[in-house]
């Protein structure tokens, strides 16, 4: 071997010895950054106030009633599981309720609880939650959509309305449904109710990450945002687990029972249904559904959501404001992402003047309020 083989071979060799070592310095400043993000978020799950324990909330119990359980084959044969409460011979508009990433039906207990007496309630399972199947294809906000179209088409009668009411990826499930099916949205719908939603990116504006870490983790953020939504990771039923489940989902002062309610329904979605759906909506864009929406529409937000913080809110109000459909912004004072549990009391007093508006004919010339 000649001296200059020799030397060609020894500079190669201390190539790769020097992109190993950039390598793992890179893997140890990232571990190093989300491992800091990650403590701040425990520190501040653990260090916070805990849930007031104040017995429990009945309205969170199993209607007494049960509903009437309707099977929905939806795109790539995914079958949907629907139900249906309330009296069957009404002839109003049906209350068709959409809940959120990681929920389920009985999200929305408090809500059947008050209205299903005389009116017909419509709740499903979004695919991949609860008893609804998740398929063999990628998931994607478009599906949402087609699903709502499904659930609408099987249980809201020709010649009636909906009023839409969803709540976190169930205001981008109606979003995403008013962009693919424009032309139906005032056939079909008297009234929307959007609840601590968001119409874009949602994984740029959240709030999880404490304030006040070094400024080294800043760029890791995006990072941490992706793995708490979107790996598919078992995640333990401890009372630390309930305790961060308080954190990211509910508010600071919120009562027990509503903790350990989410808590217990978070920890029932499958986690590959929870990662799915988590990078799905890393993708989300749903403006178009947003401007889509002619009738008149809710905005709810609580002051404290750490998911879908008020300025989600604040911006879809401008654009129903802009174009002559708002019908109110709604905050709640104190409350977190699960708005319509925390706050179900004024919640269902909202949904009582919103069903009042709409079996309300309407004086001419009417317009949204602002």
């Amino acid at each position: 071997m000649t001296e200059e083989s020799t030397t060609r071979r020894s500079a190669r060799r201390a190539i790769a010895i020097a992109a190993g070592a950039g390598a793992a310095v890179g893997v140890g400043v990232l571990a190093a950054g989300v491992g800091t993000i990650f403590a701040g978020m425990l520190r501040e799950a653990f260090r916070a106030q805990r849930a007031v324990d104040d017995g429990p909330d009945d309205l969170l119990s199993v209607p007494q009633q049960p509903p009437r359980r309707i099977t929905v084959e939806s795109s790539g044969g995914v079958r949907l599981n629907v139900e249906r409460y309330g009296p069957a011979d009404t002839d109003g508009d049906v209350v068709v309720m959409v809940h959120g990433w990681t929920c389920n039906t009985a999200y929305w207990y408090p809500q059947i609880n008050h209205l299903a007496g005389d009116r017909p309630v419509i709740a499903y399972d979004q695919r991949g939650h609860g008893a609804s199947e998740l398929g063999r294809v990628r998931p994607t906000i478009a599906m949402l959509g087609q699903d709502l179209n499904r659930v609408i088409e099987a249980t809201v009668p020709n010649g009636r309305r909906a009023i839409l009411v969803g709540h976190s990826m169930g205001g981008m499930t109606i979003m995403s449904w008013a962009a693919q099916y424009a032309d139906q949205v005032s056939s079909r719908v008297s009234s929307v109710v959007l609840t601590s939603t968001a119409a874009k990116a949602v994984m740029q504006n959240h709030l999880l990450i404490p304030v006040g870490l070094p400024r080294y983790t800043k760029p890791f953020e995006s990072t941490v945002g992706r793995l708490v939504t979107s790996s598919p990771i078992p995640v333990p039923h401890t009372d630390r687990a309930a305790w961060l489940s308080h954190y990211i989902a509910l508010g600071p002062q919120a009562r027990k029972a509503h903790v350990d309610f989410v808590d217990a329904m978070i920890m029932a979605c499958p986690p590959r249904s929870r990662a799915g759906w988590g990078s799905a909506m890393g993708k989300l864009d749903v403006t178009a559904g947003l401007d889509a929406l002619r009738v008149p529409t809710t905005v709810v937000v609580g002051t404290e959501d750490r998911l879908t913080p008020p300025v989600h809110a604040e911006e879809m109000a401008e654009v129903l404001r802009r174009n002559g459909v708002l019908r109110e912004l709604v905050s709640l004072e104190g409350v977190g992402h699960m708005s319509s549990i925390e706050a179900s009391v004024r919640y269902n007093e909202l949904l009582d003047e919103v069903l009042a508006e709409v079996t309300r004919p309407e004086p001419a010339g009417s317009t949204a309020r602002s």
